[in-house]
């Protein structure tokens, strides 16, 4: 096996549709597996079944067929849960409860489950997956991608998109969805109306987005100061991220959001909901609340107190460097490596 590159046949249609933090993972992944794996594997895309292993990223009905038929090695990313799709898409219920059920008869298709929050394991295990099929692997992203840039180049960025160079400015990104906790973000905003918001992303899911009609309504027409951008191309992402002094994620439900990865590689402060899903994952390393009252003054404190932002830098710096990608990478060799010695000990 030592001078055999494993040949991994990955199924996806995840960057088919910007501002999605399921197409951030994936195109981190491939790039990752081709670049610093290319003496280790070899990479194809969308193909047919005769491969060491077939890796599905997505869950489209013909991705599921081929992981149900390979006779091969399956893995199977779990990038959502059933139960985080609640808030994403409004659907009718007879379609939602099968799409729900559609989405575990996937997960148990595969012969392996990789999960990116370890918190999920237990959820898995509840809709009947077996614990020992399970792995976690936590998402990063790249340095070359994200990055914090000179003080001239921030400057520049903040006068092209009309944002003065001392102006605080919190920064949301994501689908515009009622999971992600847009109005929140907006009802916040309005407490601090001299606070610059602004908000990346859109309705990837269109018309059948949770709260379409509501959310349409407040991006016609948001406060003054709230600025929706629609979905930004990720390879623009990284601009947003500097020209912004904190991200801010009011999301009632997740998994591992890329957006969090991206804003500490660039030495963005977080501030979260405060849920357990972070707890393990971030080690503490940033600010929470529970509700829009506590955000705003959190907001606040953070803009005027200088040590108090010093300090959140350095914690986004400590998350940023504990996802390095080589470490993710050695975790993905030693998982896929581990597949193929199993077969060839069956």
């Amino acid at each position: 096996m030592e001078n055999k590159k494993i040949k991994i046949n990955m199924l996806s249609m995840a960057d088919s549709v910007d501002g999605q933090g399921v197409g951030s993972a994936y195109l981190e992944l491939m790039k990752l597996l081709k670049e610093d794996g290319k003496n280790d594997f070899e990479i194809f895309l969308n193909k047919g079944t005769n491969f060491d292993i077939i890796h599905a990223h997505t869950i489209e009905p013909r991705n599921y067929l081929k992981l149900k038929f390979s006779k091969n090695p399956t893995v199977a990313y779990v990038h959502f849960l059933p139960d985080t799709l609640d808030g994403s898409i409004k659907l009718p219920k007879i379609i939602f409860k099968i799409f729900k059920k559609y989405v575990i008869s996937f997960y148990k298709s595969a012969d392996h489950l990789v999960v990116v929050n370890h918190i999920f394991k237990k959820d898995l295990i509840k809709a009947g997956l077996d614990e020992n099929k399970i792995t976690y692997i936590p998402n990063f992203v790249s340095k070359e991608m994200f990055f914090k840039k000179t003080k001239k180049e921030i400057k520049d960025i903040r006068k092209k998109y009309g944002i003065k160079e001392n102006e605080f400015v919190v920064l949301g990104a994501g689908q515009v969805q009622n999971r992600k906790g847009v109005l929140d973000f907006s009802k916040v905003a309005e407490k601090l109306p001299d606070i610059t918001f602004i908000w990346a992303g859109g309705f990837s899911f269109g018309a059948i987005t949770d709260g379409h009609n509501e959310l349409k309504k407040l991006m016609d027409n948001p406060p003054k100061n709230v600025k929706f951008l629609g979905i930004i191309p990720r390879n623009e992402m990284n601009d947003l991220f500097n020209i912004s002094d904190l991200l801010f994620v009011p999301s009632y439900n997740e998994l591992f959001p890329m957006t969090i990865l991206e804003a500490v590689s660039t030495d963005t402060p977080i501030l979260l909901r405060n849920l357990e899903l972070y707890e393990d994952i971030l080690f503490k390393k940033y600010l929470s609340a529970n509700n829009n009252d506590e955000f705003a003054k959190l907001i606040i404190k953070l803009k005027d107190d200088k040590n108090l932002y010093k300090k959140q830098v350095e914690n986004a710096k400590y998350i940023s460097n504990f996802y390095s990608k080589d470490n993710v990478y050695r975790m993905w060799k030693k998982f896929y490596t581990k597949i193929i010695i199993e077969i060839k000990e069956k």
